[in-house]
Protein backbone atom coordinates (compact mmCIF):
# COMPACT_ATOMS: atom_id res chain seq x y z
CA UNK A 1 0.00 0.00 0.00
CA UNK A 2 0.96 3.31 -0.89
CA UNK A 3 -0.66 6.25 -0.29
CA UNK A 4 1.30 9.27 -1.82
CA UNK A 5 2.27 12.58 -0.46
CA UNK A 6 2.83 13.87 -4.15
CA UNK A 7 0.26 15.46 -5.82
CA UNK A 8 -2.09 12.53 -7.91
CA UNK A 9 -0.96 14.32 -11.39
CA UNK A 10 2.09 12.79 -11.30
CA UNK A 11 0.81 9.08 -11.12
CA UNK A 12 0.65 7.02 -14.38
CA UNK A 13 -2.87 5.66 -15.45
CA UNK A 14 -1.64 2.25 -13.47
CA UNK A 15 -0.05 4.41 -10.50
CA UNK A 16 -3.46 6.54 -10.11
CA UNK A 17 -5.70 3.52 -10.43
CA UNK A 18 -3.69 1.43 -7.71
CA UNK A 19 -3.54 4.67 -5.71
CA UNK A 20 -7.94 4.34 -5.58
CA UNK A 21 -8.08 1.29 -4.97
CA UNK A 22 -5.11 1.74 -2.19
CA UNK A 23 -7.29 5.11 -0.75
CA UNK A 24 -10.13 2.68 -0.73
CA UNK A 25 -8.79 0.00 1.07
CA UNK A 26 -7.10 2.41 3.55
CA UNK A 27 -10.53 3.70 4.22
CA UNK A 28 -11.88 0.46 5.19
CA UNK A 29 -9.15 -0.12 7.18
CA UNK A 30 -10.14 3.19 9.06
CA UNK A 31 -13.78 1.99 9.18
CA UNK A 32 -12.92 -1.43 10.99
CA UNK A 33 -14.10 -3.18 7.74
CA UNK A 34 -11.33 -5.30 7.48
CA UNK A 35 -9.05 -6.97 9.66
CA UNK A 36 -5.88 -7.11 7.09
CA UNK A 37 -3.25 -3.94 6.87
CA UNK A 38 -4.58 -2.37 10.23
CA UNK A 39 -1.11 -1.84 11.54
CA UNK A 40 0.29 -0.45 7.89
CA UNK A 41 3.06 2.25 8.32
CA UNK A 42 1.34 4.07 5.60
CA UNK A 43 -1.67 4.70 7.81
CA UNK A 44 -0.35 6.23 10.94
CA UNK A 45 -0.31 9.82 9.63
CA UNK A 46 -4.11 9.56 8.65
CA UNK A 47 -4.56 7.34 12.38
CA UNK A 48 -2.82 10.45 14.21
CA UNK A 49 -5.18 12.61 12.73
CA UNK A 50 -8.01 13.90 15.19
CA UNK A 51 -10.65 12.37 12.66
CA UNK A 52 -9.30 9.46 10.90
CA UNK A 53 -11.99 8.92 8.52
CA UNK A 54 -12.67 12.95 7.43
CA UNK A 55 -9.24 12.86 6.27
CA UNK A 56 -9.07 9.77 4.31
CA UNK A 57 -11.36 11.10 3.03
CA UNK A 58 -10.41 14.08 1.91
CA UNK A 59 -7.43 12.36 0.54
CA UNK A 60 -10.03 10.42 -1.42
CA UNK A 61 -11.45 13.42 -3.10
CA UNK A 62 -7.80 14.20 -4.36
CA UNK A 63 -7.61 11.23 -6.02
CA UNK A 64 -11.25 10.80 -7.58
CA UNK A 65 -10.79 15.00 -8.80
CA UNK A 66 -7.46 13.76 -10.70
CA UNK A 67 -9.41 10.88 -12.41
CA UNK A 68 -12.16 13.45 -13.43
CA UNK A 69 -9.14 15.62 -15.39
CA UNK A 70 -8.04 12.83 -17.05
CA UNK A 71 -11.54 11.52 -17.99
CA UNK A 72 -11.98 8.53 -16.10
CA UNK A 73 -14.67 6.96 -14.43
CA UNK A 74 -13.80 6.61 -10.65
CA UNK A 75 -16.97 5.37 -8.37
CA UNK A 76 -17.89 8.86 -6.70
CA UNK A 77 -20.33 7.28 -4.55
CA UNK A 78 -17.58 5.36 -2.73
CA UNK A 79 -17.08 8.97 -1.52
CA UNK A 80 -17.36 9.99 2.12
CA UNK A 81 -18.01 13.65 2.54
CA UNK A 82 -15.31 16.56 2.10
CA UNK A 83 -14.08 18.14 5.08
CA UNK A 84 -11.49 20.83 3.43
CA UNK A 85 -10.31 21.34 6.81
CA UNK A 86 -9.07 17.88 6.84
CA UNK A 87 -5.91 18.44 6.80
CA UNK A 88 -2.35 17.05 7.28
CA UNK A 89 1.47 18.05 7.51
CA UNK A 90 3.88 15.98 5.46
CA UNK A 91 7.97 16.94 5.70
CA UNK A 92 9.73 18.25 2.69
CA UNK A 93 11.91 15.05 3.04
CA UNK A 94 9.10 12.70 2.80
CA UNK A 95 8.12 14.13 -0.16
CA UNK A 96 11.96 14.26 -1.76
CA UNK A 97 11.64 10.08 -1.19
CA UNK A 98 8.51 9.64 -2.91
CA UNK A 99 9.72 11.48 -5.93
CA UNK A 100 12.61 9.42 -6.19
CA UNK A 101 10.78 6.61 -5.84
CA UNK A 102 7.99 7.58 -8.09
CA UNK A 103 10.56 8.76 -10.93
CA UNK A 104 12.05 5.04 -10.39
CA UNK A 105 8.99 3.70 -11.15
CA UNK A 106 8.30 6.04 -14.08
CA UNK A 107 11.31 5.13 -15.74
CA UNK A 108 10.75 1.31 -15.84
CA UNK A 109 6.96 1.38 -16.19
CA UNK A 110 5.59 4.73 -18.16
CA UNK A 111 9.36 6.43 -19.59
CA UNK A 112 7.35 9.02 -21.62
CA UNK A 113 6.18 9.86 -18.70
CA UNK A 114 9.62 9.91 -17.03
CA UNK A 115 10.71 12.13 -19.01
CA UNK A 116 8.13 14.48 -18.94
CA UNK A 117 8.47 14.91 -14.76
CA UNK A 118 12.69 14.22 -14.31
CA UNK A 119 13.65 17.65 -14.22
CA UNK A 120 11.03 18.67 -11.54
CA UNK A 121 12.97 19.54 -8.55
CA UNK A 122 9.84 20.36 -5.97
CA UNK A 123 7.07 18.60 -7.27
CA UNK A 124 3.64 19.62 -5.55
CA UNK A 125 1.99 17.67 -2.81
CA UNK A 126 -1.33 15.96 -2.45
CA UNK A 127 -4.00 19.33 -2.03
CA UNK A 128 -4.85 17.97 1.42
CA UNK A 129 -1.23 18.02 2.52
CA UNK A 130 0.92 21.09 4.11
CA UNK A 131 4.20 20.78 3.42
CA UNK A 132 6.83 21.51 6.14
CA UNK A 133 10.38 21.45 6.22
CA UNK A 134 11.65 18.02 7.91
CA UNK A 135 12.95 14.55 7.46
CA UNK A 136 11.70 11.61 6.11
CA UNK A 137 8.75 10.24 8.35
CA UNK A 138 9.63 8.06 10.82
CA UNK A 139 7.02 5.45 9.21
CA UNK A 140 8.25 5.46 5.60
CA UNK A 141 9.75 2.07 5.19
CA UNK A 142 10.82 2.13 1.23
CA UNK A 143 14.49 3.46 0.45
CA UNK A 144 14.74 4.64 3.81
CA UNK A 145 17.35 3.05 6.68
Amino acid sequence: MRLWTLHPRFLDAQGLTALWRESLLARAVLQGLTRGYRQHPQLQRFQAHAQPQLAIDRYLHGVHAESLARGYRYDASKLGPLDASARLQASSGQLALEWQHLLAKLQARSPALYRQWRDIQAPDCHPMFTMVPGPVAPWERAGHP
